[in-house]
């Protein structure tokens, strides 16, 4: 009898239950409610839920998850240094058309001006006493581009991933909730109204051209984030070449998949509680929140310029896609421009701005790497 106690005794130190602390109950809560928004609200499921159960994960003690072993050696490594976000990069290139920034050039401007929330978040986090580099990657947060926001996050302040990737991928999934107040304060009914003419067809030979353009002219500017953007526009010369349909295929498919759960699973498990339930979280949280907002009004807020300077032909309405959650943003300007006229369609007007803005956060992000990356 005395010797199966023991054997109990030791069975029961061993487990996790006996070494749970309270930071790791709280986490696993919290990886609780993010699998309730992923699954029952349905915000960016095929994100929010590996990150969920990688959270979940990460607070289990004894397990060895945060060692370097098996597959989660693996994982890390692909995040370590920088793998998964280029090839998921490789995957948004072949989903997106940039056939609308190509019919109106002009939008390009609405994507940069998007990207003011960065900045404003970048200044907010320094006067809070981040350093520069953990202040850039916590104002990367506002592009609402979640590779990006990776990317650089391990690159400058690889402490601060979890809850810089939590943060940027949460308000991904709140674009819906968080721009059409923001919209509708800086509109009004009639402005929203306003009908934009058809943009006019892009030939193959300008869609062929454009991201081999882009991917020299950036990488060689900016040769810290030559990989998003070679990948990037790789993935969408796969698609518009028309001769690779295997590999667009396969890019936008299989290998986005998954490389979504591995790098959404490893972001989860940096998410343990004696690393994650710290001020600075809380922080970066509200100011991620700042910096999409405000991006999302200078992106408004240019396009009331070009608006005023074009002859009320241009509705504000798709300045708010300047940010790169693509193409949530572009349907959440289509979204609200139906509401007060229902035969307005703004999509493909405002996938310009949202593919602009996509390749802004990107030049953002190099930018910060070319400055403050050692």
């Amino acid at each position: 009898m005395d010797g199966f106690m023991r054997a109990l005794v030791s069975v029961w130190t061993d487990s996790g239950f006996s070494n749970l602390t309270w930071e790791n109950c709280v986490m696993i809560l919290v990886g609780l409610v993010l699998l309730y928004l992923s699954i029952a609200k349905e915000y960016e499921p095929l994100l929010l839920l590996p990150i969920a159960f990688g959270c979940i994960m990460a607070n289990f003690p004894n397990t060895g998850f945060n060692d370097e072993m098996g597959v989660m050696m693996a994982i890390g490594f692909g995040i370590k240094y920088e793998i998964f976000p280029p090839l998921i990069f490789m995957g948004v290139g072949a989903m997106t058309d940039f056939g609308p920034l190509l019919a109106n050039p002009k939008t390009m401007l609405l994507g940069a001006a998007a990207q003011i929330g960065v900045f404003v978040a970048l200044a907010g986090a320094m006067m809070l006493g981040f350093n520069v580099q953990q202040a850039s990657a916590i104002g990367i947060i506002g592009g609402a581009d979640g590779p990006t926001a990776i990317y650089l996050a391990s690159k400058l302040a690889p402490d601060l991933l979890g809850a810089i990737a939590v943060a940027a991928y949460s308000y991904m999934s709140l674009v819906p909730l968080i721009q059409p107040p923001i919209m509708k304060l800086m509109t009004t009914k009639e402005q929203r109204k306003i009908k934009m003419v058809n943009l006019r067809p892009v030939s193959h030979f300008e869609k062929v051209l454009f991201p081999i353009v882009v991917a020299i002219v950036v990488s060689l500017l900016l040769p810290p984030v030559a990989a998003l953007m070679g990948c990037l526009c790789m993935g969408n010369l796969f698609e518009v070449s028309g001769v690779t349909a295997r590999l667009s295929d396969t890019a936008q498919n299989a290998l986005i998949n998954i490389v979504t759960i591995f790098l959404a699973t490893g972001t989860g498990l940096t998410m343990s509680g004696d690393k994650f339930l710290r001020i600075q979280t809380i922080e970066i949280i509200c100011l991620g929140l700042i910096a999409f907002a405000t991006g999302t009004a200078g992106g408004v807020l240019f396009g009331q310029i070009m608006r005023i300077a074009s002859g009320n032909k241009i509705n504000p309405l798709i300045g708010s896609a300047g940010v790169s959650a693509v193409p949530m943003a572009a349907r959440v300007s289509q979204v609200v421009g139906l509401k007060d006229n229902p035969s307005n369609y703004l999509l493909m007007q405002a996938m310009g701005p949202n593919v602009a803005g996509v390749i802004g956060t990107a030049v953002a992000a190099g930018t910060m790497l070319a400055q403050f990356g050692g």
